[in-house]
């Protein structure tokens, strides 16, 4: 082939998918779906995921006959390889001179690639993560990462494979109180804290520090918002269902958000963090009050009155269907027809995300290149699936090599309930 790659590029390459694999610190600690590549060309790259049944049990005896038997909705979310991510760069045979060149210019492209899947998953725990931990002080607490902790407990999330990404003035404030409070010869719990800034697994956490993290601006919507949370009517009892019937037939349905009416949505943005009052977050499981205001997120603004929200308020009254009593998230101890809204982002700050592995989700996908098109081609894998695909042309006019390096892939939050936020100076 006129293009082929030279045996010393090919190496380069090798050296450059290890350091890409080695970069991709928060995608190691996702659940990833590898998809097929003709099925997902044919439904616009889009397939919908499966959530975690929620099952309800009832008292039975045995030689009785059960008298009812109940539904089972299986809910999913839509799944998209959305992130088609490139660094191209160029060559001339004069700047071929220098041999470095190429290993330099492919190592920034590994890192930039690497750090568009990392941020893409941030985005994705910090925009949809509707746990939401706010602290009036700055980093540097045990208790701070404990609060984490409780509020996936009391919701019955998993406690396994749990993971918090801090921003590094907030991860370092954590380093701090080990290094001072802990500090003792032979500890190296405190020696590591105070050498290196590391804090590894802190109540149940593996802790990551992040060299970026996006910023959550102070909210503006002010302390007079209300919400209708009448029992009687829909805002507080969204209803699950896995499909709805259009005119095409039965298409699926995204049950992780809802459209909610509000005395008025002035200067409230995506992002916003807040609690309602008299709604207090349940287990999960046992549907017991946890005692607890839910957190929720402003996902987006529709309207001067309307918003959309994560997680949808299911407070399973006052004639509940069989998915209301599986998927309950509420107590609405106090319904009101004016519940005021409180906002939690007082102060713009970092955001520190936590997640359970499962609730997000990284698909890998794949190009279809040609490799006898007169371009030279190498492919490649991670461990966990993601494609890096080099690609090389020479241009006799112009005397310069064209480079590429190409991945594929999506992302999604799977269940907000299961991820959070972390804000400080709140």
């Amino acid at each position: 082939m006129a293009n082929s790659f030279s045996k010393e590029e090919r190496v380069a390459f090798e050296d450059l998918l290890e350091g890409f694999q080695d970069a991709l610190v928060l995608s190691r600690n996702v659940s990833v779906y590898n998809t097929d590549s003709t099925m997902m060309e044919r439904s616009n790259n889009t397939i919908w995921r499966p959530q975690p049944y929620i099952a309800q049990s009832i008292n039975s005896t045995p030689g009785t006959a059960i008298s009812s038997y109940q539904g089972m909705t299986q809910l999913a979310v839509p799944a998209t390889l959305g992130f088609s991510k490139t660094v191209p760069f160029e060559l001339t045979t004069l700047e071929l001179r220098d041999s470095l060149q190429e290993g330099r210019l492919g190592d920034s492209a590994k890192q930039k690639l690497a750090s568009d899947i990392n941020i893409a998953i941030m985005n994705a725990a910090a925009g949809l993560g509707s746990l939401v931990v706010p602290i009036a002080a700055a980093s540097g607490d045990y208790d701070d990462i404990a609060l984490c902790d409780a509020i996936m407990n009391e919701q019955g999330v998993p406690d396994y494979d749990r993971f918090l990404a801090l921003s590094s003035r907030d991860y370092n404030g954590l380093a701090g109180n080990l290094a001072v409070a802990t500090r003792s010869f032979g500890n190296a719990k405190s020696e590591k804290a105070y050498e290196r800034s590391f804090v590894g697994m802190v109540a149940g956490f593996d802790t990551y520090k992040m060299d970026y993290a996006n910023r959550q601006t102070a909210a503006a919507g002010g302390g007079a918002l209300t919400i209708d949370t009448d029992g009687a009517g829909t805002q507080a009892n969204f209803l699950p269902q896995a499909t709805s019937t259009s005119v095409g037939g039965q298409i699926n349905v995204d049950n992780r958000f809802q459209v909610v009416t509000v005395s008025a949505t002035t200067s409230v943005a995506a992002g916003d963090a807040f609690t309602i009052a008299g709604v207090f977050a349940v287990h999960h499981i046992t549907k017991q009050s946890t005692g607890q205001l839910k957190t929720f997120r402003v996902v987006s603004v529709n309207s001067g009155t309307t918003m959309t929200i994560t997680p949808p308020i299911i407070g399973a009254t006052p004639t509940p269907t069989d998915a209301q009593l599986q998927y309950k998230n509420v107590a609405v101890e106090t319904a009101s027809n004016t519940a005021a809204i409180v906002f939690l982002n007082v102060n713009t700050a970092s955001v520190n995300v936590f997640w359970q592995r499962d609730s997000l989700e990284i698909l890998p996908g794949r190009y279809a290149v040609p490799s006898d098109a007169g371009v030279a081609v190498m492919r490649a894998a991670t461990d966990q699936g993601i494609e890096l695909v080099m690609q090389k042309f020479y241009d006799i006019d112009s005397m310069t090599i064209k480079y590429r390096l190409d991945t594929l892939f999506g992302v999604v939050n799977k269940a907000p309930e299961q991820s959070g936020i972390l804000l400080f100076n709140q």
